[in-house]
This record gives C-alpha cells, structure tokens and sequence, in this order.
C-alpha cells in the first residue's frame, strides 16, 4: 500500500454536516486522506462556507450555469482532474450522477445513507423505518453504483429505535453515528482494506469488534444472552 495520502473530493448540496466530520477526520496528517476539494450543486449550500474556513478549495457547479446532466459531469470531472482527486465522498449531494460518470468512478466513489441498507432506500428513510416498526435503524457507507442506493456496503451503525420516537429525533440520533461512520469507512477504502468486488466488498481483515453481536432491545443481562447464542451456534 503506498505511504501517500489519497486525495479526495467531497460533493455536497446542504450544511454539509458529513463533509464537516470528514474534515475533521482528515485534519490529523495519519488519516491516509486528505480532502482536496468540497464541490456543491447549490451556491448557497451552507458547507461552503465551512470548507471555506478549513482553508479546502471549493467549486459550485450550478445547473443555471450547465444546463443538462452530461454538461454539469463533464463540468465535475474537470474539477476532479484540476485537483488531482483519487476517491470521491458524497456527503448529501442531491443531484443524480450519469451512468458513465458512476461507471469511470467505480470503486472510488462511496455515498452515506440513513437506514440499513438494502432497507429503506431513497428519500425520507427515518419516516420509513418508523413505519415499519424496527427496532434497530441507522447508516450504511457504500460504493456509489448506477442504481441508487444500491451499491456494495462498506460499513454500518445501528442505533436502537426507541418508543416515542419521531422521524426528526431518530434523524438526529443517527446523524451522531454517521458523523463516526463515515469516516471510518472512508480510511478502509483509502487504505485499501476495503474494495469493491463485483457486488460485495472485499476486505483484507476484520477485527474482533467487528464480529460483536447487536441487539434491541437489551436483555437484562447481555453478556449472559451472548453466551447462550453462542453455546446454541453449531
């Protein structure tokens, strides 16, 4: 694995909360990342402003200024190009990339989305989990594929869906665990860890908090639970 950090382009359209915990991340020189660009479809998006600040280069590529998908992709992947980017990180970007965008990004580009992939797809996911009636909701990080929402799961967090929960407080506390998913997921990839295997994605080692169980709701004795599951696993 090279000792150099991988150059990465962060796409938003909002505040950009994502964006900011990525920055953060990448702030310390051992994070095999470093974000080389923030690009918005959106001029006002509040991220900007945040990018900014860190002293990160930023670029708005606005429809109002090219017209039509292939002209705004076309526009992106000079950005891309001017900055030398290696992975892309879409951190609330709302707009839909092009299939042959997606197509020469593969593999280096990855997306977070609130809910537990494959469940809940699209918009308004915490409102859907809601009326399922789960009881475990949180993020997915994934590659980005031409269907949305689709691609291989790099990475996961869970939280416990609690009664009286509305769409806007298990929104919130689900945004605390992507804040720490994200970048988690985007430092396997950069160091190549984690890569996309067709429609999995390989990995070169887990640990042994990787292999803990998750349950909701708690037994009175969580340890003691584990320890029959496992005297019941063949």
């Amino acid at each position: 694995m090279s000792s150099a950090r991988k150059r990465v382009a962060v796409l938003i359209s909002g505040r950009g909360s994502n964006m900011a915990a990525l920055i953060e991340a990448t702030a310390d020189p051992r994070f095999p990342a470093t974000i080389a660009v923030v690009v918005s479809n959106k001029a006002d998006a509040g991220g900007l402003a945040v990018a900014k600040a860190a002293g990160i280069p930023t670029r708005v590529i606005a429809k109002a200024d090219h017209p039509g998908a292939e002209a705004q992709d076309h526009a992106m992947q000079a950005v891309l190009t001017e900055h030398r980017v290696d992975l892309i990180c879409l951190a609330g970007y709302m707009r839909l990339l092009r299939d042959e965008f997606v197509h020469r990004w593969s593999g280096r580009m990855i997306n977070i989305h609130p809910s537990l992939l494959p469940l809940f797809k699209g918009l308004h996911p915490h409102e859907q989990a809601l009326a399922a009636g789960v009881r475990l909701h949180g993020c997915s990080v994934h590659f980005v594929t031409s269907e949305m929402d689709s691609g291989p799961i790099i990475a996961q967090a869970a939280v416990p869906v609690l009664a009286g929960d509305t769409p806007d407080s298990l929104a919130t506390r689900v945004l605390e665990i992507e804040h720490r998913l994200y970048p988690l997921a985007l430092r396997l990839v950069a160091e190549g860890r984690a890569r996309m295997a067709g429609d999995r994605v390989e990995f070169s080692q887990t640990s042994a908090a990787e292999q803990q169980a998750l349950l909701s709701p708690l037994p009175d004795d969580p340890m003691e639970d584990l320890e029959a599951l496992a005297r019941s696993t063949p």
